[in-house]
């Protein structure tokens, strides 16, 4: 069973140079939307990819990101402080295969 291991960290966005600040639950830049492949169960922390995730797509409450790298797709809940018009280019834009 997965369990999600609560993991305070700081960051420079490697997309967007973006330095964001981390509360245990920020998973993607709320600037450029972008993510980094760094877990196997969330917050874990364990992934050997470590390749860069693009939004692909989003709704009102998810954001999901390919993995450049491994091809992983993940769904990621959208935090208050995301970039709203971010949010609506991807969900109108939608780069899913």
């Amino acid at each position: 069973m997965k369990t999600f291991t609560k993991t305070i960290e700081d960051f420079k966005c490697e997309n967007c140079s973006t330095f964001v600040r981390g509360n245990g639950y920020t998973n993607h830049c709320p600037s450029c939307l972008w993510s980094k492949c760094v877990d196997i169960s969330p917050g874990d922390r364990a992934s050997d990819c470590m390749g860069m995730m693009h939004p692909v797509s989003a709704t009102s409450t998810t954001i999901t990101h390919k993995c450049e790298t491994c091809g992983k797709i993940k769904n990621q809940k959208i935090s208050d402080n995301d970039c709203t018009d971010m949010i609506i280019n991807i969900s109108v834009n939608p780069d899913l295969p």
